[in-house]
């Protein structure tokens, strides 16, 4: 069978147009993945070359199946010559292949997010700075941002606003640590994630003969989510694309929920404005979802105003409606979510993979863990620690880093002294104060302590150079033994696997931690085989191939039979028969921390959407009337997103409690509820006169008359839910304006006025 004859009309049309500059608009469940993939094949039976493709994918593991898909289509060996993967797979290996441009060697080392903040905190340090001011993972989040904006330190330090909004936050010498910290990595011959994308438009930006040779070898690109790139990856993409104009971007402003990673929904909104002669082509089918899902996740994303316009629909059955399970705290929520899993797999013979809890943040999973245990029901965590970050992984991971690049100065302080060999932490301190006073690496001074002296006693020389011979050993056999054999030689001769046998006696833990090494070892091999059709695989491929993993690669499918718990962000591309959406509370979802302007609450909208419509049979939102917070039990009110839900497609279930008394104690818990207007959701009331502070309500008693947005310092005004309070500051302009209230029993309060629901009692 022809492989168009599984598309419809409209992936039909959205495949064979491949010329030109091309946005697919792609809703929820309606087979994006399988329209870029047959694009590419049907490109290439259309005479184009492989070589001349690049396909942006959202994992690697995407990249990996769309090319095996593909070579079924058109054959292997021509599905391998496409250049696929993510942005920074794709663009380390263009790095790689030009790195001496830019000053780093060609096999410089990936930092991941733990090393990264680990030399912050070096850096800190170093400047004689507060740590409980300047917190490693929050000064990493702004050099983050600013790469992603492609701010270079000496830019970040010359900004005016920049450096205003550091010394308002009382963090003055941000900019200091930006350029240590760059010259460190520089020094280290090292790039972060955030570098391999700012590093490349630098490297597109100052070698225009490099820009040129990718944009005649890249003559097609295709991008997947486009709603998710950041200001970098749109530049280069458009550098890229700006001779041929043959891009394709393919994704859905909906579902578009990133920006606290930068992504920037305006990338894909102002695609028509980039290529004014595009095509616009509208998947809006759902081949995932039952109607009711797929209608009632469209009467909550039509309120968001940043769209583009469309009409997702499906052909599948109607199914049941969405229940909406109140309980009186969260932990009741887990039992009763947890309960309601248990009866639904045995009453319908499921699976536990047949079900999903997605919530807004990890902190919320305890309850149903909790939940889980007790009925001894399998369960996994996504989002948690991955094999890679452990201890065990990092250690051995670290000796293949510095092999590779000796100059790893993260690797060298992570291994001199592991396994112990009586290096002690003085040693390594003074190391580092001799590596910066004389602007080398520490690589550089252990090689060299005649040429670099350094306050250490001759014991602690002697075995550093001991430890100095054995890694330069290793060094030497990059070219001449294969990764698996390499690695192998590393683990047995630096005293790893011999340290972490002798231990396995010590307990279940100890026990974990050689299996895992054996299973890093274990996939080497698997690595270096499946990967040699070209040649022999080395240890710095395996290296790259490590750095580049996102967390969809690396999730553990042997035993899949499990209740998936994960976050709402996690979720995105994923799908699920049975979802139950819980914390569905005010201030918790939406969250409080994200409700200061419109484009932040539409976007805690999009997430709502996103959750949803991973539901293919199911959705079940809940919600609890108090939840613990910081120890003290406070109250909660129904989230805003369940009475933007259209009422006919919900149904309210009783959450009865123990000796069959139901939770609300009035007769509306004693029959199901059933949709229209005027049914009663108990702790909500009626579904018509539902309240959203997302609705700006008048002054309806005010003694001045007058509208939220005309409140002044020192207005007395009441608020549904912390009650009477006081106006002491006021800040912004028009729509954009808010307001610092003291509640007398809640503290100080800042709202966006337009959202807030006040009452202005007087002056």
């Amino acid at each position: 069978m022809n492989y168009l004859d599984e598309l419809n009309s409209s992936q039909i049309v959205a495949v064979k147009n491949i010329e030109g500059p091309t946005m697919v608009i792609a809703g929820a469940g309606s087979g994006k993945t399988r329209v870029l993939t047959y694009r590419i094949a049907y490109m290439m039976e259309q005479g184009i070359d492989p070589f001349n493709i690049m396909s942006l994918t959202f994992t690697n593991k995407a990249a990996r199946e769309m090319t095996e898909r593909i070579g079924t289509i058109v054959g292997g060996s021509e599905a391998k010559s496409i250049t696929m993967g993510t942005f920074h797979s794709v663009f380390s290996r263009i790095l790689r292949y030009n790195a001496d441009r830019l000053g780093y060697p060609s096999n410089f080392t990936i930092y991941d997010t733990q090393d990264s903040k680990s030399l912050i905190k070096q850096v800190i340090s170093d400047l004689n700075l507060d740590d409980k001011i300047y917190k490693p993972s929050n000064v990493f989040g702004r050099i983050s941002s600013a790469k992603n904006n492609l701010i270079s330190p000496e830019a970040y330090a010359q900004n005016t606003e920049i450096m205003d909004e550091d010394k308002m936050s009382k963090r003055p010498e941000l900019a200091t640590i930006y350029k240590n910290y760059s010259l460190r990595c520089f020094k280290a011959g090292a790039m972060d994630f955030d570098d391999l994308l700012y590093q490349t438009n630098v490297l597109l930006r100052d070698f225009p003969d490099v820009l040129t040779y990718y944009q005649q070898k890249f003559k097609y690109i295709l991008v997947d989510e486009y709603q998710d790139t950041n200001y970098a990856q749109y530049l280069i993409v458009k550098k890229l694309a700006a001779v041929y104009e043959n891009i394709c971007v393919v994704g859905d402003d909906a579902q578009s929920i990133y920006s606290f990673r930068g992504a920037n929904i305006q990338n894909i909104l102002n695609f028509k404005s980039d290529y004014p002669d595009f095509k616009l082509f509208k998947l809006e089918q759902n081949y995932r979802s039952t109607k009711t899902i797929v209608e009632a996740a469209n009467s909550v994303i039509k309120r968001n105003q940043d769209q583009i316009e469309k009409k997702v629909w499906t052909d599948n059955e109607d199914g049941n409606k969405i229940k909406v399970v109140r309980t009186l705290t969260d932990n009741e929520e887990g039992k009763v979510v947890v309960n309601r899993i248990y009866d639904t797999k045995q009453s319908e013979g499921l699976m536990y993979s047949d079900f999903a809890i997605l919530y807004r943040t990890n902190k919320q999973s305890r309850a149903f863990e909790e939940a889980l245990r007790k009925l001894n029901m399998p369960y996994r965590i996504f989002g948690g620690l991955s094999f890679y970050q452990r201890k065990e992984i990092k250690d051995i991971l670290s000796y293949f880093r510095l092999v590779t690049n000796p100059n790893d100065e993260e690797a060298l302080k992570r291994i001199i002294n592991y396994p112990k060999r009586g290096i002690g932490k003085t040693s390594i301190e003074n190391l580092l104060i001799a590596a910066n006073q004389y602007n080398v690496s520490m690589w550089d001074v252990i090689s060299n302590f005649h040429q670099y002296p350094v306050n250490i006693n001759s014991g602690a020389k002697s075995k550093i150079s001991d430890f100095v011979t054995m890694i330069s050993s290793f060094t030497a056999q990059l070219q001449k033994l294969n990764a698996y054999e390499l690695a192998q030689e590393i683990a047995r001769s630096s005293g790893i696997l011999k340290e972490l046998f002798a231990d396995k006696d010590k307990g279940v833990e100890e026990v974990e931690r050689y299996q895992n090494i054996e299973q890093l070892i274990s996939g080497i091999k698997e690595f270096t085989v499946s990967n040699n059709e070209s040649g022999d695989i080395y240890l710095p491929d395996f290296l790259m191939d490590v750095a580049l993993l996102t967390d969809a690669d690396t999730k553990n499918d042997d035993d899949k039979n499990y209740v998936t718990l994960m976050t709402i962000h996690s979720s995105k591309g994923l799908e699920f028969p049975h979802v139950y959406l819980v914390g569905m509370e005010e201030n918790l979802f939406p969250s409080q921390m994200v409700l200061s302007t419109r484009s932040e609450l539409e976007e805690e909208r999009r997430l709502f959407y996103v959750a949803v419509t991973r539901a293919k049979i199911s959705c079940t939102l809940s919600y609890a009337t108090s939840r613990f917070v910081w120890g003290n039990l406070t109250s909660s009110e129904p989230s805003r997103f369940i009475s933007e839900i259209d009422p006919i497609f919900l149904e309210l279930e009783n959450t009865p409690r123990p000796g069959g008394r139901s939770l609300g104690g009035s007769s509306s818990f004693d029959r199901p509820f059933s949709g229209g207007l005027n049914k009663t959701i108990p702790g909500v009331g009626s579904l018509s006169n539902f309240k959203s502070i997302s609705r700006q309500v008048p002054s309806s008693s005010s003694s001045k008359g007058s509208s939220n947005l005309d409140l002044k310092v020192g207005y007395m005004v009441e608020h549904d839910r912390f009650g009477k309070g006081k106006v002491t500051q006021m800040v912004g302009e028009g729509q954009d304006k808010k307001a610092t209230i003291f509640f007398p029993h809640h503290g100080a309060k800042t709202v966006l006025l337009r959202f807030a629901n006040l009452t202005i009692l007087a002056d």
